[in-house]
């Protein structure tokens, strides 16, 4: 598939559940957000939770089936260093009250000011995190 359609269709389908789900059930699809309310569970918020989770797991698995090269070279530093990556951008949403999606796609689309700043910040620190890890410390390998 064409290296701009791929990007462009993934967006479209991110936009289109986030737009989907706020229409018909009133909730911004921030995925931390999502988890975390799995913790401190009602009994009307699991289905809904558990559904859009499982839809983001079969969609990840559905691509690394059928389109594998999509999700770019496997990770050489096994699975400790993902799991702890994970639990970090967890904490670091948690804190943050959001991540990417709550605040990039969701909260930057309803004007919202925190969610500006925090977008920032996130992409700041991503820049200097890549700055640091290929210039300072030589790459990981």
């Amino acid at each position: 598939m064409n290296a701009v359609l791929l990007p462009l269709l993934g967006g479209v389908l991110i936009g289109l559940s986030a737009s989907l789900l706020l229409l018909f059930n009133g909730r911004i699809a921030g995925i931390s957000g999502i988890v975390g309310g799995l913790f401190t569970p009602s009994r009307q918020e699991v289905g809904w939770r558990v559904a859009f989770l499982a839809g983001l797991l079969l969609g990840g698995a559905l691509l690394a089936v059928f389109m594998p090269g999509a999700l770019g070279a496997p990770v050489a530093a096994g699975v400790g260093v993902p799991l702890l990556s994970g639990l970090l951008i967890g904490l670091g949403a948690r804190l943050g009250s959001g991540c990417t999606s709550g605040h990039g796609i969701c909260g930057i689309a309803r004007g919202a000011t925190r969610s500006i700043v925090a977008t920032a910040t996130f992409i700041a620190t991503g820049v200097l995190t890549v700055f640091v890890v290929r210039h300072l410390l030589g790459g990981v390998s």
